[in-house]
């Protein structure tokens, strides 16, 4: 009786802040303590060198282990930087929620992160004039499959009846790839940013935790190059549509394109496609 309480207050908590799970970005809020969360996310993009179709698939393990602390563990497989198929890498990151303000109908969350990131892919810049056998040129770096490196940063989301406002400032710092260095042409410091609005649409009036919710959000997420001499910064915007059924499965569809920058990127266009399923009380609580 007790799991089963645990589990179904669990999942009307999840319902009751489903306007706060982004796709592109993380929440000051945590997934639920000793919860279990599979997520599959795969990215579709055209490559701007030569308009082939590209994906990055993204199968991912969330755990959390407190109420405060949450980690996640991601590997990514794409075909963006090679010719075929292939194993790019993983991460490992981490969220630690230092504040949490609670009101009848709203809250307001703090929480920092860190992330480390693996991954065996070229460096090739634009800022060179090289080019490897795909013509590809890049001056973007991320840690989502694209670089090795860290990242840190804070998140702060206020929650207000149906919607939900968060903001992230973070630091990202670039080390070299399994077999490539990163050459000088790249800035190995970046800080990245983003504000990201969601409204909980349906359901109208909350009955049941079974009810199917249907939350739009709109995303603005931007980095910028700090390192002297290598210029480069853009905002994107990504609009999405969730959809979270009996609280425990989730369904994202979202497309995220440019709004402005001068960073030259061969994928400033995408579309995710995301499934996530949770399992609450997935282990004894002691």
């Amino acid at each position: 009786m007790k799991k089963i309480l645990i589990a179904f207050f669990t999942c009307v908590t999840i319902a009751a802040q489903a306007q706060e799970l982004y796709v592109s970005s993380d929440p000051a809020s945590n997934v639920p303590a000793k919860s279990l969360g599979m997520r599959l996310t795969n990215k579709f993009f055209k490559m701007e060198h030569d308009g082939r179709n590209a994906f990055r698939f993204e199968p991912e393990l969330m755990y959390g282990i407190n109420r405060q602390l949450m980690v996640r563990v991601t590997g990514y497989m794409s075909n963006a930087m090679q010719q075929s198929t292939r194993f790019e890498g993983g991460s490992v990151y981490a969220k630690y929620r230092f504040l949490s303000q609670d009101e009848p109908h709203s809250h307001f969350r703090m929480a920092a992160y860190v992330k480390g990131s693996v991954i065996d892919n070229p460096f090739v810049p634009a800022a060179d004039g090289q080019h490897n056998e795909l013509n590809f040129a890049n001056d973007e770096l991320d840690l989502e499959g694209n670089a090795s490196g860290v990242s840190g940063g804070i998140i702060a989301t206020k929650l207000v009846h149906k919607l939900a406002v968060s903001g992230t400032l973070g630091y990202n710092r670039f080390t070299n790839n399994i077999k490539n260095n990163l050459t000088d042409n790249f800035s190995r410091n970046m800080m990245n940013y983003s504000l990201s609005f969601g409204y909980l649409t349906l359901p109208v009036t909350y009955k049941s935790y079974e009810q199917t919710n249907m939350n739009l959000y709109v995303e603005f997420l931007g980095k910028a190059n700090v390192d002297n001499g290598v210029k480069g910064n853009y905002v994107d915007i990504a609009p999405a549509v969730q959809f979270i059924f009996n609280s425990t499965t989730r369904l994202d569809l979202s497309y995220r394109w440019e709004l402005a920058g001068n960073m030259v990127r061969n994928m400033p266009n995408s579309f995710t496609v995301r499934m996530e399923h949770n399992i609450f009380n997935a282990f004894k609580h002691k």
